[in-house]
């Protein structure tokens, strides 16, 4: 039943897409690790990820992202992230973006959470593009951590064009609350966690290849978790994307 259920929001989702196919987009990746924040979520093994998009010339956006995952033994295998907002790029190239996503592991519900955010950035005539953009959950890490324990990340992206189709990319990101702060104590990290990646992408054909540099705050193996599950050592993930329709 929970699988079904899993599958169920993707068919809502097609139903959303049946009445205007001019908004709908579906992503593919294949990419040599599932990042998320600077700690790994497939155990630094390979992971197949896609999404299907339908975006409303209002602004109004609408969609749902499934990857497998890697938390150790068991369950769960598959996490799939729902997700709505709004957002709105302005003639002078400022542009914000407010929504919420709702991450889901079918087979292991008591995972599940939610988070709000809310962004804003700069698409400068140059091309380069700056965003910065905070999240907050009431309970991040669902009933795996007791009571409702908040947590907020904080990031700051930017997007420089080096030509002939390539693109610089720099992350940082802070991560604070009071599940780090207990998530911290117990991995032996100190009081805060940073995470940061510099990355180069390039566009060939219907297809967006790149490659960063990903590193965090050295978080110890907390509760016993063996080898490179959540692991935030430093690494470089390769990925290969592309998006449907392709068109002509």
């Amino acid at each position: 039943m929970k699988l079904i259920r899993g599958a169920a929001l993707f068919t809502g989702l097609l139903a959303v897409a049946g009445a205007t196919q001019a908004g709908v987009t579906s992503t593919w990746t294949a990419t040599s690790d599932y990042d998320f924040r600077g700690i790994t979520q497939s155990s630094q093994d390979p992971a197949l990820q896609g999404s299907l998009d339908y975006a409303h010339d209002s602004g109004w956006y609408l969609g749902a992202w499934g990857s497998n995952v890697d938390f150790g033994p068991g369950d769960p295998n598959l996490e799939i992230d729902v997700y709505t907002g709004f957002t709105k790029t302005l003639e002078s190239g400022f542009n914000y973006d407010v929504g919420a996503v709702w991450y889901a592991y079918p087979s292991e519900t008591d995972l599940n959470y939610v988070e709000i955010y809310g962004g804003a950035g700069f698409n400068l005539p140059s091309g380069i593009t700056l965003k910065g953009k905070l999240f907050y959950s009431p309970d991040f890490g669902g009933d795996f951590t007791p009571g409702n324990t908040t947590a907020q990340y904080l990031s700051a992206d930017a997007g420089f064009p080096l030509g002939g189709g390539f693109t610089l990319s720099a992350h940082a990101g802070y991560s604070f609350g009071e599940y780090w702060d207990e998530f911290l104590k117990d991995a032996g990290a100190g009081d805060n966690y940073f995470d940061y990646s510099i990355g180069v992408g390039v566009t060939v054909g219907k297809f967006n290849l790149s490659a960063k540099w990903i590193d965090g705050s050295d978080l110890e193996e907390a509760d016993g978790t063996p080898g490179d599950i959540f692991s935030s050592e430093s690494r470089i993930v390769v990925s290969a994307a592309t998006t449907f329709p392709w068109g002509e």
